[in-house]
């Protein structure tokens, strides 16, 4: 497991730190986020829910924690760089509106442009499902069961401009079993998402990684 520090302030319970989950489908990582920050000693919380398509699961589950969600959806009229420039520029006025100190990404399936993550260098941090720098991309549970390895887990990382290459803050490893399939892998992985996720929050909000354990 590894630890860096970001950029962030240190928060207080009196003075949490104000996040932004970015999703793009059913949100349960979101959830168990929401859930977590309901602990009173927690130093973070979501001032906003941003999801780039309408009508999915994570949008509900955000209002039953009273949460406020934006829909930014990509523009119709406009093509190629010009389409991601004003979606991006969209979810930034958004970001900046709700004062937002700290991007986690949660089941977001937009790849950010460079421009963006330079202008939110180390307040941009997203989930893996897989031990990086093995496996980046898409279909990480299929490239590990298919490469016959016997740890595969999940990681959190700072965001940069590359594919699942920023800068690793922990992992958490789960064995890959002989009958594995994508999903029993990708469940038994979810499960550990969701302690770690929460904890590497905690942990930037404090600015003490000291104690980042996920069993």
């Amino acid at each position: 497991m590894a630890t860096s520090e970001g950029t962030t302030r240190v928060a207080t319970r009196n003075e949490p730190l104000r996040c932004a989950i970015l999703i793009s489908g059913s949100g349960s990582g979101m959830q168990a986020m929401l859930e977590h920050q309901q602990n009173p000693n927690c130093t973070h919380i979501t001032t906003v829910v941003v999801s780039n398509k309408s009508g999915v699961k994570g949008i509900e589950r955000a209002a039953n924690f009273d949460t406020p969600t934006v829909v930014v959806e990509t523009s119709l009229d406009l093509i190629g760089d010009e389409r991601r420039i004003a979606h991006e520029l969209e979810i930034e006025q958004v970001l900046f509106d709700h004062e937002v100190e700290l991007v986690i990404l949660s089941g977001y399936m937009r790849l950010l442009s460079p421009q963006f993550v330079e202008r939110w260098e180390g307040k941009i941090i997203n989930i893996h499902p897989s031990l990086l720098p093995d496996f980046p991309g898409a279909h990480a549970h299929r490239d590990a069961i298919a490469s016959g390895v016997d740890k595969s887990g999940c990681t959190v990382h700072y965001v940069d401009a590359g594919m699942d290459t920023g800068q690793i803050i922990a992992q958490c490893e789960v064995e890959v079993l002989p009958e594995d399939t994508e999903e029993t892998l990708a469940s038994r992985v979810k499960h550990f998402e969701h302690i770690l996720y929460p904890l590497v929050v905690d942990a930037i909000a404090s600015g003490d990684f000291s104690n980042l354990n996920c069993d």
